[in-house]
């Protein structure tokens, strides 16, 4: 059966009704310029905003994932996410937060310095060898991300393999992250969302979405990154439909729309 809980510092956060993760950009060059955020009072505005939409998650990211970013050291990266989850800690509490790292040094400080929820590893363990141990010290969740191969069977083995290494480290809360975007053609990207129902099927973990934007978008719709918030609504629906239980995204009341009219279909 499918966990429908996260225990978030001893606190339980229901999946039964799917929950939006709002995302918190601080860096200069996301590939989607609107919610990059830099100032504190940008990032406190942004917060709230994420909060009062319906956010139940704020992801704090420090490095770009776009194909060509620049290269940032470990120093850059910290100096990057610090103030925003300095500002999360004294002002918004009651939120869990999540830190968008590959490093696990950045793991540790944010968790242990700042008391965030969540690590959300776009690598899946593969850019750094001590992620998966600092995860079981640091006793959070943990967002496993497919990152590269694009089969289906492949997929289901490279989730497989790693879900075994974590449980024997003692990391029981792992949510999936299909990595659309992550090293896939566009084709690749469509291929892996029909096979969505199926990461449901096949494993208990807690299924994460994040297309919010992405160039699957809006390079098969011919727009532009700022019109592609109709399509990232059309295949939030459709994952909702297939399984998925937290839909990362930079439109957070688009999504929490979406999540309560699929609910009331549901019901």
């Amino acid at each position: 059966m499918k966990n429908k809980m996260l225990n978030i510092k001893g606190k339980l956060l229901s999946l039964e009704k799917p929950v939006v993760m709002g995302i918190l950009n601080v860096t200069p060059d996301s590939f989607f310029s609107e919610s990059r955020m830099q100032h504190e009072a940008a990032v406190t505005g942004h917060i709230e905003t994420i909060i009062s939409e319906g956010g139940a998650i704020i992801d704090v990211g420090g490095y770009s994932s776009r194909p060509g970013a620049d290269f940032v050291t470990l120093e850059d990266e910290w100096s990057r996410v610090e103030p925003a989850l300095n500002v999360l800690a004294k002002k918004y509490q009651g939120i869990p937060v999540s830190v968008d790292t590959f490093r696990a040094d950045i793991a540790k400080r944010a968790v242990e310095e700042y008391g965030v929820s969540i690590i959300n590893d776009i690598s899946g363990g593969g850019l750094d060898e001590n992620m998966f141990a600092m995860v079981a010290e640091l006793n959070v969740p943990y967002i496993l991300t497919h990152f590269h191969s694009p089969l289906q069977e492949e997929v289901m083995m490279y989730f497989a393999e790693r879900l075994r290494r974590l449980r024997r480290l003692g990391v029981n809360d792992v949510i999936l992250d299909p990595g659309f975007g992550f090293g896939k053609t566009l084709e690749q990207n469509y291929e892996l969302m029909r096979c969505m129902k199926n990461f449901s099927i096949f494993f208990e973990s807690p299924i994460l979405v994040g297309i919010s934007r992405k160039s699957m978008i809006y390079n098969l719709l011919n727009c532009t990154v700022d019109e592609s918030l109709n399509g990232t609504t059309v295949l939030n629906t459709y994952s909702l439909l297939n399984g998925a239980d937290i839909l990362r995204v930079h439109d957070v009341k688009a999504a929490v729309e979406v999540i309560n009219l699929i609910d009331k279909i549901k019901k």
